[in-house]
């Protein structure tokens, strides 16, 4: 099996990181730190999850947000 003991994202999904981040900031505070109207303008995870899927900044930002966030370091 692959592993990447280096990577904080491994084996974590764009719904799971979305999702817990949502819970943790709300819509509110996520728009505050990633600046994309999916995020302010009638948020949902699906909606959000497809753009996130094709807008490659923009997940880089939800993902390294979510690393800042969570990260054990």
């Amino acid at each position: 099996m692959n592993q990447q003991p280096n990577n904080p994202l491994h084996g974590l999904t764009l719904e799971k990181i979305l999702t817990r981040l949502q819970q943790h900031y709300g819509w509110d505070g996520l728009y505050q730190h990633v600046r994309v109207n999916c995020f302010s303008n009638d948020p949902s995870i699906k909606s959000s999850l497809k753009f996130l899927r094709k807008t490659q900044w923009a997940r880089d930002k939800v993902e390294s947000l979510y690393i800042d966030t969570f990260s054990e370091s």
